[in-house]
C-alpha cells in the first residue's frame, strides 16, 4: 500500500474511533394530537348554508371533519335512514385546522426538530407560525418536515388547510380528452357520470361509494401528529429480516437505518426473548458515515420456535430490542416483535394448469377465510377492541387467512399485531380498488414512496404472507368494458401508454418495492391475475374472482359446483343483517322490501339489489311470509350458498388451494355480502363458516342426482376413522344405515364414495327424506353433513316441535326438536348475545346445548329469546 494510502487509512481509523460531537439523549417525541380546532375555509361556497361550520369548532386528531361535525350536531348521522345525502357537502368543501402548542427550550436546544404527520387526508397545505412547510397529496403517506428554524419557545401555531379532492380535481378532469375508467358513479350529482376523480388521487377508494357502503368523502388529520427532536443520530427503522428459516436454524439480519450528522463509531447491542422466555444477546461495533446508513447485523438462532398459522402450530413471537450506544451513552433504541417463519407462493405446473398455494414452513396450507373491508366509514372510530373482536370472530370460525381489500386503507398496527398473535395469515393488497390508474411518472413516484413506507411499517408482521398490487385493476381493463371503450375512442399510442403505465406500476414499481424491502414475502401483481402468464381471472392459472352467482348471470348457488379455480379469492352472496341492526338505522315504517330508505341501505345496482336478494330467496326457499322471515331466509340462503362453494373448493384440494369469500365484515348497517354485520353480530354465514372451515370436514356434495363424499383434513398426519351413512325420514324413521372404514390422508381431500339418489332413498319420498354423513373418530362424530334431495322450498318439512330452555344462570340454552328442524335460529333480540352455534340442523329427537355469551342477566335473555327454523318461514307450502 502506498504511504499516502496508509496515512489516509490511519486517519480514517482515528475518526471512526472518536465519538460523535454534540451527543445527547435518545429521540424525544411530543404529541401534537390535542388542542385542535376546525372550520370551513374562508371563502368556501358552503359557508352561506352552513354558517355555524364557518366558526372555529373543537376538532379531534386523529379524526375527520365529518366526525367532528357529528359531535357538534352540525350534520346528521349518515347511517340513519337516508341521511347520507345530507352529509355530502362536507367532502365538497375546504377546511382549516389549527392548533397552538408549547415548545420548551430543551426541545429547541436539540440539533434537529421535525414535524411528523402520520396521515393527512388528502390534499393539505401545512404552515407553522405563518411559514408554509408542506404540501401533501397522498392519504397513505407519512410526512416529515424539519421545523427548528420556524419554532420559538412558548406558544406556536400550526395550521392545516385541507382541500376537497373532488373540487380540486374536477375542473382539471373535465378539460381532459377522456377520463380513465373508474368504479362507481356518485348518486348525488356532484360528479358527471363516467368522470370520476377518485382514479387520480392517492386516497381510499371506498369513500367515494361502493356496492356495499355509502359515499362519504372524508377530509382530516386522520393519524397522529408529533414533534420529534434528536441530536447527532436518529434510528429511522429497525427490521428483522429472515433470509432463511428452517426447523434447524433461523439465519436472520437485524437491519438498522440510521441517520447520522457526522461519521463516527457506535456500538449496537441486540437482545431478544424467545417465545419460551429464553433470552440471548449480541453486540456489534458499527461504523457510521455522515448521512443515511443501512446497517446489517447477522444473527443466528438454532432450532427456532417458528410462527405457524392457526391450526398448524403455535403463532410463536420473538421480542427483539436494539440499543445504539456512542461514547458509552445510549443514543437510540427500538423494539420489534416478529415471528420466524418461511413463506412461499408455490407456482408449479400440474395436471390442472399452474398451482397457486401458500406454503408456510414447508407445509402447504389450504387458505380458509374471507375478504376484509374497512370496519367503519370513519377510521378514527375503529378501536382496538373492534379490531380484536373481528379477528377473534374470524379465528373462532376456523379461518386462517384474511384478505385486506385494496379499495380501503392500510390498517393500523394493532390489526396486524393481533393477527400475528392469533395465527391468522394476511393477504395484503396495495390500495388500488379497481379503477384504471394514471400513467404519469409523478403518480408512480408518489405511489412508490407510499409503498416503501407501508412495506417498511408492516414487514415484521409474520401474518403478512403476500403483497398484492391491486384489486381487480387488471381484470377491469380486460373485461369490464372501459378498456375496450378507450381502445375504440382514443389513439393507439395513448392506449398503449395507459396499458404500459399499469404494467410499469404493478409489475415493476410495486414488485420492486417488495423485492427490495421485504424479499422474503411473495408479491402478486393483481387479484385476480395469472402474473401475466395469461389473462386475468382464468381457472387454471392464478387466483380467481367468481361472480356469475349473484352478479353477472345471477346463476343459482349450485353453479359453484361447476367452477374449480386454483384459488378462489372472491365470491359471495348478499343477505340482510339482523332485525336489531336494521332497527338501529331504520324506522319501523322503513322495514319493507320496496321502502326507499331500505333501498338507500342497499348499494348494489343502484338500490335494485334488494330485488335481486328477494329473487335468490324465492328461487330456493319460497316467498317469505313477512319481512322478518325475509331477513332470516336471506341469511340462510347466503349461508347455504357460500357453504356449497367453500366445501366444493375444499373437496377439490389440491386442484384448488384457497377459499376467501366476500366479505367478512360491514362498514355500516346495510344489505351486503358480509358474514358479520356492522355491530359485530354474526349472521348465519359466520356460524356455517365455523363448520365448513373446520379442520376436519365430511363433505357431501349433491349434483344431478348424485352425491360425492370427501373427507377433508387439515391435519399434518393421516389417521383412520369411519364413515357412517344414515338415511332418515323427517320424523326419525331409519331407512338405511351403514358404516365403512375410512383412511383420512394428511393435508388432503380423500374421496369416500359416490351415491346415487336411488341408492340412498331406497324408494323413499325425496321431499321428506334426509341423508346424514358422519365422520367418526374413535367412535365419536367429529363432522356431520346433511344432504337434502330437493330445493328447500319443495321439501315437506314437518313442524319440528322446537323447544329452547335457558339455564338458570343464563349461560347456556338447550334446544331440542321432535322432528327434523332445518336451519334452527336462536335469537335474543334485546339484549345482544353470542351463541356458540346457530343456524344448524337438528335431527328428529335431537337436542343440543349452546353456550350463551352476554352481559345481560337470565331474566332479560329469557324475555327476548326466540327460536325458529325453515318450517313456516315461507308464505306458501308446495
Amino acid at each position: 500500500m502506498p504511504a499516502r494510502h496508509r496515512l489516509l487509512s490511519v486517519l480514517a481509523a482515528l475518526v471512526l474511533a472518536l465519538p460523535l460531537p454534540g451527543l445527547a439523549s435518545t429521540l424525544a417525541t411530543q404529541s401534537l394530537d390535542s388542542g385542535w380546532q376546525l372550520r370551513l375555509a374562508p371563502g368556501d361556497k358552503h359557508a352561506t348554508d352552513h354558517a355555524e361550520a364557518a366558526q372555529w369548532l373543537p376538532a379531534t386528531v386523529p379524526g375527520t371533519v365529518q366526525t367532528d361535525l357529528l359531535v357538534a350536531k352540525l350534520v346528521p348521522d349518515p347511517y340513519w335512514r337516508d341521511n347520507e345525502a345530507r352529509i355530502q357537502w362536507v367532502g365538497l368543501s375546504d377546511w382549516q385546522y389549527r392548533s397552538t402548542f408549547t415548545v420548551e427550550a430543551a426541545t429547541l436546544a436539540r440539533k434537529h426538530v421535525e414535524l411528523v404527520f402520520d396521515g393527512l387526508d388528502t390534499f393539505a397545505d401545512v404552515s407553522l407560525n405563518g411559514h408554509k412547510l408542506l404540501v401533501a397529496d397522498n392519504m397513505f403517506r407519512r410526512w416529515r418536515v424539519p421545523v427548528k428554524a420556524w419554532l420559538h419557545a412558548g406558544a406556536n401555531t400550526l395550521e392545516v388547510t385541507l382541500h376537497s379532492p373532488i373540487t380540486r380535481l374536477q375542473p382539471w378532469l373535465l378539460k381532459q380528452p377522456y377520463a380513465l375508467p373508474g368504479e362507481f358513479d356518485t348518486p348525488f350529482g356532484d360528479e358527471p357520470e363516467g368522470k370520476q376523480t377518485a382514479n387520480y388521487v392517492r386516497k381510499a377508494a371506498w369513500q367515494y361509494g361502493w356496492d356495499w357502503g355509502p359515499r362519504i368523502v372524508t377530509e382530516g388529520i386522520w393519524r397522529d401528529v408529533k414533534l420529534e427532536s434528536w441530536d447527532a443520530l436518529r434510528l429511522a427503522d429497525f427490521h428483522i429480516a429472515q433470509p432463511k428459516v428452517t426447523a434447524d436454524v433461523a439465519e436472520l439480519q437485524a437491519q438498522l437505518d440510521i441517520h447520522a450528522d457526522t461519521a463516527g463509531h457506535a456500538r449496537a447491542m441486540l437482545r431478544w426473548r424467545a417465545p419460551d422466555g429464553g433470552t440471548q444477546s449480541q453486540a456489534s461495533d458499527i461504523a457510521l458515515k455522515a448521512g443515511d446508513n443501512h446497517i446489517v447485523l447477522p444473527l443466528r438462532i438454532a432450532h427456532p420456535q417458528r410462527w405457524w398459522p392457526v391450526g398448524y402450530g403455535a403463532p410463536n413471537l420473538y421480542d427483539f430490542h436494539v440499543e445504539v450506544d456512542m461514547g458509552g451513552q445510549a443514543v437510540a433504541s427500538a423494539d420489534r416483535s416478529t415471528g420466524l417463519r418461511s413463506v412461499e407462493l408455490r407456482r408449479q405446473k400440474d395436471p390442472w394448469g399452474k398451482s397457486f398455494e401458500f406454503v408456510v414452513n414447508g407445509v402447504p396450507i389450504f387458505a380458509k377465510g374471507a375478504d376484509v373491508i374497512p370496519q367503519d366509514m370513519f377510521p378514527n372510530r375503529v378501536t382496538p377492541a373492534r379490531i380484536d373482536a373481528m379477528l377473534q370472530s374470524a379465528r373462532d370460525a376456523n379461518m386462517n387467512m384474511l384478505r385486506i381489500w385494496g379499495g380501503g386503507y392500510y390498517f393500523d398496527d394493532a390489526f396486524y399485531a393481533e393477527a400475528d398473535k392469533l395465527g391468522l395469515m394476511v393477504w395484503q393488497d396495495f390500495m388500488f380498488g379497481g379503477a384504471i390508474t394514471p400513467y404519469d411518472k409523478a403518480y408512480r413516484d408518489n405511489t412508490r414512496a407510499e409503498a416503501v413506507e407501508q412495506v417498511d411499517r408492516l414487514r415484521d408482521h409474520p401474518s403478512i404472507v403476500i403483497w398484492v398490487g391491486n384489486n381487480e385493476v387488471e381484470t377491469a381493463w380486460e373485461t369490464w368494458g372501459g378498456g375496450a371503450h378507450l381502445e375504440a375512442t382514443q389513439p393507439r399510442a395513448e392506449v398503449q401508454r395507459i396499458v404500459q403505465g399499469m404494467r410499469e406500476l404493478f409489475d415493476h414499481t410495486l414488485r420492486g418495492v417488495v423485492a427490495s424491502q421485504s424479499p422474503e414475502t411473495p408479491y402478486w401483481p393483481s387479484t385476480p391475475s395469472s402474473d401475466y402468464d395469461d389473462k386475468a381471472n382464468v381457472l387454471d392459472n392464478g387466483d380467481y374472482h367468481y361472480w356469475n352467482v349473484w352478479s353477472g348471470d345471477a346463476l343459482p348457488p349450485t353453479a359453484y359446483l361447476d367452477v374449480t379455480p386454483r384459488f378462489q379469492s372472491e365470491y359471495g352472496l348478499q343477505s340482510f343483517p339482523s332485525m336489531a341492526t336494521l332497527r338501529s338505522a331504520l324506522e319501523p315504517s322503513d322495514l319493507s322490501i320496496d321502502s326507499p330508505v331500505l333501498r338507500a341501505h342497499q348499494k348494489f345496482d343502484k338500490g335494485r339489489g334488494n330485488q335481486r336478494l328477494l329473487m335468490y330467496v324465492e328461487r330456493g326457499y319460497g316467498k317469505p311470509k313477512d319481512f322478518a322471515s325475509l331477513v332470516y331466509l336471506s341469511q340462510v340462503m347466503q349461508a347455504e350458498g357460500i357453504q356449497l362453494a367453500a366445501e366444493h373448493l375444499r373437496a377439490s384440494r389440491p386442484q384448488s388451494m384457497g377459499s376467501l369469500y366476500w366479505q367478512l365484515n360491514d362498514v355500516w348497517p346495510g344489505a351486503t355480502w358480509a358474514s358479520i354485520d356492522y355491530y359485530g353480530r354474526w349472521k348465519a354465514l359466520q356460524y356455517h363458516a365455523k363448520r365448513f372451515y373446520a379442520p376436519l370436514r365430511v363433505v357431501a356434495l349433491r349434483k344431478d342426482g348424485k352425491t360425492q363424499v370427501s373427507l377433508v383434513s387439515d391435519r399434518t398426519e393421516a389417521f383412520d376413522a369411519k364413515l357412517r351413512v344414515r338415511v332418515l325420514d323427517m320424523d326419525g324413521k331409519t331407512i338405511s344405515e351403514h358404516t365403512q372404514p375410512a383412511h383420512v390422508a394428511a393435508l388432503a381431500s380423500t374421496p369416500a364414495g359416490d351415491y346415487t339418489d336411488a341408492q340412498l332413498l331406497h324408494g323413499a319420498d325425496p321431499r321428506r327424506t334426509v341423508a346424514v354423513f358422519e365422520l367418526l373418530e374413535q367412535g365419536k362424530p367429529v363432522s356431520r353433513h346433511l344432504v337434502y334431495f330437493d330445493d328447500a322450498k319443495n321439501l315437506a318439512l314437518p313442524d319440528p316441535g322446537l323447544k329452547a330452555e335457558l339455564s338458570a344462570d343464563g349461560h347456556s340454552v338447550t334446544v331440542s326438536a321432535q322432528h327434523l328442524a332445518r336451519e334452527v335460529w336462536l335469537d335474543f333480540a334485546d339484549p345482544d348475545a353470542r351463541l356458540s352455534d346457530n343456524a344448524f340442523d337438528l335431527l328428529p329427537g335431537e337436542s343440543v346445548t349452546l353456550h350463551v355469551e352476554s352481559a345481560a342477566d337470565a331474566a332479560a335473555l329469557q324475555r327476548s329469546m326466540t327460536v325458529r327454523s325453515l318450517y313456516g318461514a315461507a308464505a306458501t307450502a308446495p
